[in-house]
């Protein structure tokens, strides 16, 4: 993707600006994008691969606030999912945007789906790439969670960020606590770290490590599933975390397809073709 894109949400949230990887250099209402969402502590390079792959597709990839290129909240903020899907909502409503094919890795994946279940007239197609469903609590959890949540919030953050000598350093530390190689590492690196005298670190808000102080539901997020309209294709990965959801969660969606990859959690990276391959079939 060659095309860095920055959009200023004017009015919305002291004019949030949210960055961007492209490998168009603009959009229109009469011409959107393909919209792509990362996961959780990633940014819009974790679907170059796949842009790669799907070079004849106009590909918009986000990074959502505090990831990436995008800024941080402002510091009486907090991150909360829901506000990940009002961001989105934003942005559509700046741009003109309507019946979005949307695709959605993990973290991504679940803001897209509260997306299209709650606006039906912003997505005409879903895919969802080892996602499925959401990241819940039973009820009785409720009270325990706000607990951890705000109690994690009170916590001071470290005076500094860990530092690496380099850039490739970093990659490796990332390499560590994932399920890819460094190539893919440095792809995250080279637009999630920042730089200064003391060496490389990574740039994501801290505050994204704080614990949520509510989840859904298991019936608050079926009722989310069953109001998506848009048909949907997941593709799950072998070794991911969602496969052991497919029988529970598949049941809540309405028109679902189910493809499933070799590989770990980050597929769309590591089987980039494959999952391409599976998008255009579909």
């Amino acid at each position: 993707m060659d095309h860095s894109l920055y959009f200023s949400l004017t009015g919305y949230k002291n004019t949030m600006r949210l960055a961007a990887l492209a490998n168009r250099p603009a959009f229109s209402a009469a011409q959107p994008p393909v919209l792509c969402l990362h996961g959780w502590l990633d940014n819009a390079a974790s679907f170059i691969p796949l842009a790669r792959e799907l070079a004849d597709m106009p590909v918009l990839a986000l990074d959502f606030p505090g990831h990436g290129h995008s800024p941080y909240r402002s510091s009486d903020a907090h991150y909360y999912f829901f506000d990940w899907v009002e961001d989105i909502v934003a942005l559509c409503q700046q741009q003109g945007w309507q019946q979005l094919t949307v695709i959605g890795h993990s973290m991504g994946g679940m803001a897209a789906t509260a997306l299209a279940a709650a606006f039906p007239e912003l997505v005409a197609r879903l895919v969802l790439i080892d996602s499925l469903g959401f990241v819940t609590a039973e009820d009785n959890c409720c009270t325990a969670q706000l607990r951890e949540g705000i109690l994690s919030r009170l916590k001071k953050p470290p005076v500094r960020k860990r530092q690496y000598p380099d850039l490739a350093a970093a990659a490796q530390a990332r390499v560590a606590q994932s399920d890819f190689s460094v190539t893919e590492a440095l792809l995250l690196a080279e637009r999630g770290t920042s730089t200064d005298h003391n060496g490389v670190s990574w740039a994501n808000d801290y505050r994204l490590r704080y614990k949520s102080v509510h989840r859904l539901t298991p019936a608050q997020a079926q009722a989310l599933c069953q109001a998506v309209q848009a048909p949907v294709l997941a593709i799950v990965a072998s070794d991911g975390p969602f496969v052991a959801k497919l029988t529970e969660v598949a049941a809540w969606y309405r028109q679902l397809k189910i493809a499933k990859v070799t590989g770990g959690h980050h597929c769309h990276m590591t089987a980039a073709a494959e999952v391409a391959g599976l998008i255009r079939t579909w």
